[in-house]
């Protein structure tokens, strides 16, 4: 089987098949990120005849529809979307939108003297040697050239060739070559990813998020209609206002169809909203709604069910197709929901104490609780316990790293298990029963924070520990949950460390030797050995720190710091015992988050 067929295509042709939805284009409506000189560097490659590269296609397989009969798939563009958008504005007059969700045209200027082009500007506009706009030559007759020469004051019939030879050479970019690889519709998507990487030679990374938009985007549920560009610009433009407020008022102007459809109602509350903590890109809501209402955690799976793809049988049905989009617009609905979305943020993510974005948590440790919180809620599970039970399956989720590695698989195993309450109560207790032992607590647990990662799920969950129970930064009876993330220093400082041989960052940066720390008491710590600078500290003199004021206050410190009491004696050689010491009593505080939630 061939994987793929390479054919060459006319700009003009091109530009048609475009604009008539032959070749499907997904992009569209989605930001135009080139540079105004790429488009002019472009139009000057296709005059000058030079290679611009190749576009892709993908195309949709055939879809059975009533009595046998076969519909043709379409094609797809996956790659070359910024090029055909580039030529349309340029050549065909159609307007983009920017970064800003702004219309606008980008006009290419021509000096058939120099054979120069240009970004419009005020000196193409005024100089008559210019033709401002190429797109007003390209269908242009002899009337349009002879106008030009009487402008520009053209009498000897040498220089008047001349000039209409270029002009011609301009319209006939339009007849210019562009290579089109299209890609077999039988090619699964993890196949079509790989090659779209190895054909692309501009270092960009499509992932099967970018496929499964596509494939949204074209689909139609009549003929012409935009049924899936709604659904796709319902996903596209909830993640762009949970990213920026400021695009409201852009999108709403630019796209009165979508602003006027039920779906803008769904989305635009999003930019209201001060959540930093689950800020949600397309990547996401395919994840989540793939795992609510196919019970499939590969991406894949989902692409092949849009497409109409009957697992049983292995070919493509329109009626399976059509199926698979009323569930994906029922899931974008769960996910998108204003009730559910804040709920598990606030309820879950924040009641867990990852209220801010310098936490690094998994991306896809939060889809999977997301997604099991909706599934909860599918199932009946009481609202109060729902989201204990949630806040729990995420700890364990980053405990025991489930959203790593082949996680698809495991997630589908998962999803297809829970269709009833006492599943999803059964299912959690289980994990806790397999995965939360005794062992785990006093040995795995505690040997992974003898490791430098600050942003590993571990010191994130120690963190959030801190957060949750409420506890004092070191030394200070400033909050941890107060505290920045900069905020964070050694207990053994690392000069003092590296003087007495440890000198390498991987023996000083141990998260065993990290705390919450404020700057100004750390500069007072400078390069001390703890037996040093607490000997000042315990003088309560208010000298040194005014906080801790007591032998009582000093030792709560260190106790909700998890800091072994006799380190206020600690020298270099005290170094490795400290840090075991302090990763079991760092592993028991989570231990106690846990049994909490």
């Amino acid at each position: 089987m061939d994987k793929y067929t390479v054919t060459n295509i006319k700009v003009g042709n091109l530009l048609s098949d475009a604009q008539i939805g032959n070749i499907a284009i997904p992009e569209i409506q989605r930001p135009f990120v080139w540079k105004k000189s790429k488009v002019r560097d472009l139009i000057d490659s296709l005059y000058k005849n030079y290679p611009v590269g190749y576009i892709i296609t993908w195309k949709s397989p055939d879809v059975k529809i009533k009595d046998g009969i076969s519909s043709n798939g379409r094609l797809i563009l996956i790659d070359g979307q910024q090029r055909i958008t580039a030529l349309s504005t340029s050549l065909n007059k159609i307007e983009i939108v920017n970064s800003k969700y702004k219309k606008e045209r980008i006009v290419i200027s021509f000096n058939p003297k120099t054979e120069e082009f240009k970004v419009r500007d005020r000196g193409t506009e005024r100089g008559k040697e210019w033709i401002t706009d190429i797109a007003d030559a390209m269908d242009a007759g002899r009337k349009f050239i002879n106008k030009y020469l009487d402008n520009n004051g053209i009498e000897t019939d040498e220089e008047a060739d001349l000039i209409s030879d270029r002009i011609e050479k301009l319209k006939q970019i339009k007849n210019s070559d562009v290579g089109n690889i299209t890609l077999d519709a039988s090619l699964p998507i993890d196949v079509v990813t790989e090659i779209f990487i190895r054909i692309n030679d501009a270092g960009v990374k499509l992932s099967q998020a970018d496929f499964t938009m596509s494939k949204i985007a074209i689909y139609e549920k009549t003929s012409g209609d935009e049924y899936g560009m709604y659904l796709r610009k319902f996903i596209d433009y909830f993640c762009e206002l949970a990213t920026s407020s400021d695009r409201l008022t852009q999108i709403k102007k630019n796209d009165k169809a979508f602003s006027s459809s039920p779906y803008w109602k769904k989305v635009e509350w999003i930019a209201s909203d001060n959540n930093e903590s689950y800020i949600p890109t397309y990547n996401d809501i395919l994840r989540v709604v793939s795992l609510v209402e196919f019970n499939r955690g590969k991406l894949g799976d989902l692409v092949a069910l849009l497409s109409g793809r009957d697992f049983e049988e292995r070919n493509y049905k329109a009626s399976i197709a059509e199926d698979s989009f009323a569930k994906l617009e029922v899931g974008i609905d769960k996910y998108t929901k204003k009730i559910n979305f804040e709920h598990f943020v606030q309820d879950i993510l924040w009641n867990l104490g990852f209220k801010d974005s310098g936490i690094s948590i998994s991306q896809n440790a939060i889809n999977y609780a997301y997604a099991m919180y909706l599934r909860g809620k599918d199932v009946g599970v009481e609202d109060g316990n729902l989201k204990s039970l949630i806040r729990r399956l995420l700890v364990i989720s980053l405990l025991t790293q489930r959203h790593s590695g082949s996680f698809e698989s495991r997630w589908t195993a998962d999803f297809q298990r829970i269709r009833a309450t006492e599943d999803l109560v059964d299912f959690v207790a289980t994990l806790e029963r397999q995965n939360l032992t005794d062992v785990f607590w006093t040995d795995t647990l505690p040997s992974r924070f003898d490791n430098t990662v600050l942003t590993s799920p571990d010191w994130a969950l120690y963190t959030l520990a801190q957060k949750y129970l409420g506890n004092q930064s070191f030394l200070s009876k400033t909050l941890v949950r107060d505290m920045k993330t900069a905020q964070i220093h050694h207990v053994f400082p690392k000069a003092y460390l590296v003087k007495h041989g440890y000198s390498h960052k991987s023996m000083y940066n141990k998260l065993a030797n990290y705390v919450y720390l404020h700057d100004q008491i750390n500069n007072k710590i400078s390069d001390r050995s703890p037996r040093e600078y607490f000997s000042e500290i315990q003088k309560y003199d208010n000298a040194y720190s005014n906080e801790m004021k007591s032998a009582e206050e000093l030792g709560n410190n260190l106790m909700e710091n998890d800091i072994p009491l006799d380190l206020t004696e600690g020298e270099v050689a005290f170094y490795p015992n400290f840090l075991k010491e302090r990763q079991n009593l760092m592993a028991l505080k989570i231990r106690q988050y846990y049994k909490k939630l």
